[in-house]
Order: C-alpha cells, then structure tokens, then sequence
C-alpha cells in the first residue's frame, strides 16, 4: 500500500519573521508545502522558497482566499494540512492531527487549542469569546461537539473538495466546519499546543480585525444555517 500523499497549506501575509521557524518544523511525513502569499509587502515569498516551499502568490487580500489558491495549487493528494504562519502553531503536532484520518477514524481533523496547552496571553480575550460563541452556535444548529476554529487542521482532498468552499475572508474556518457537519462528515478534535505569535496579528490585533472577524464569522454561520 503507497504512502499518503500529505500536503500543507500555509497562507501568509507579511510574515517574514516568523515563516521561517514555522517551515523548519514541518514534520519529514509532509510531501509538499504550499505558502499562499497573500499580498506580502516583505520578503515572505523568498523566505517560503528558501526554505522549499512553494509558493503562490495572492495578491487580494483574505485569509480564505489564500486558502483557496493554496488548495487548487496542491493537484494530487490524500490529505491538506492548513496551519497558520505566525508561528503561533506547533507544526510538529502534525503528525498526531492526522493519526485519526490515518487510521480511518476521521475525514476532517481540527487541532483543538482549547483542549491543549496555551502560553499566557496566546489567545485574546476576543479569540476566546468569539470561539466560544461560534462553537456554542454550532453545537445549537447541528449538535457540534467542537471547540475551537483552529487554523490548524487536517481533511480528506476527496472530502475537502466535496465541501465547495467559498468563504474569501475570515469566515472561512466556520464554513469549513458547518459545511463538514452538513454533510455527515466524520469529525474530530485533536489537542494542540498554542503560542504567542510573531508579530501582530491581522486579526485580533486591530478594532477594525476583531469586528470584520466576528461579522464574517457569524453571518457565515447564519448563512449555512439558512441554505439548503
């Protein structure tokens, strides 16, 4: 029996600093990775190639846009990873996301920081509470047992591809998670370590993030809940 084709995904903007630490602790079980370069205006893209990732430049701005340029540039394969490039990940938990999909136990596997070990200060208060409402939300529409939106996860491409994501910005996570639950995927939680990022985040660093975040996260979550 052939070796699972693994490959990961990793969008990025302006993350210089960090990509570097991130790509040096992918586990040697991954065959590709894939830096989606979200419109970096430093030298992320030659960071990603310096150290043998490939890379594929998005220059419109949005977490799932870069997510989806990074999935149709991955051909072939068994199984995406997505982690984030901030370093704020433990790339090398890989490899303990993917055992359930492995053993064929699971087709879509997120790392729960929740359930892990988290440095003092790695999640906001902010990330805390919109995680919480957004999985409360899951759990009241189609009896979710999730507890985080982790970027760090692992699917099935044949069960990835059957999911028609959408999402361009910040609900992409939530689109992933409701539409896997949608359509009786089997689903689980992995307990992952967190850290702080570094540099500042995009998202939960800004007023302006912290609310574009939680608009685009629940109107996506009220969205599937109102599509057939």
């Amino acid at each position: 029996m052939n070796a699972p084709v693994i490959k990961v995904v990793i969008p990025a903007r302006n993350e210089e600093k960090a990509l570097g630490k991130v790509l040096s602790e992918i586990p040697d079980v991954v065959d590709t990775v894939i830096v989606a370069d979200n419109g970096s205006t430093d030298a992320t893209a030659q960071v990603a190639r310096e150290h043998g990732a490939e890379v594929v430049s998005v220059p419109e701005a949005g977490y799932g846009r870069a997510c989806l340029a990074g999935i149709a540039a991955s051909d072939a394969c068994d199984i995406i990873v997505f982690l984030d490039g901030d370093a704020s990940d433990y790339p090398g938990q890989l490899v303990e996301l993917i055992a359930p999909i492995l053993k064929d136990e699971a087709d879509f596997v997120i790392g729960s920081r929740v359930k892990g070990e988290r440095e003092k200060g790695a999640l906001t208060p902010q990330q805390r509470f919109g995680n919480a409402l957004a999985c409360w939300l899951m759990k009241v529409f189609w009896k979710s047992e999730f507890t985080d939106l982790g970027p760090f996860r692992a699917i099935r491409k044949t069960s990835l591809d059957g999911l028609n994501m959408q999402a361009p910005t910040f609900g992409w996570t939530v689109e992933m998670q409701v539409r896997a639950l949608k359509q009786g995927l089997r689903c689980e939680e992995v307990a992952v370590d967190y850290r702080k990022r570094i540099g500042k985040s995009k998202i939960s660093g800004t007023v302006r993030g912290v609310v574009l975040a939680g608009y685009y996260i629940l109107g996506t979550i009220f969205t599937e809940q109102f599509r057939r």
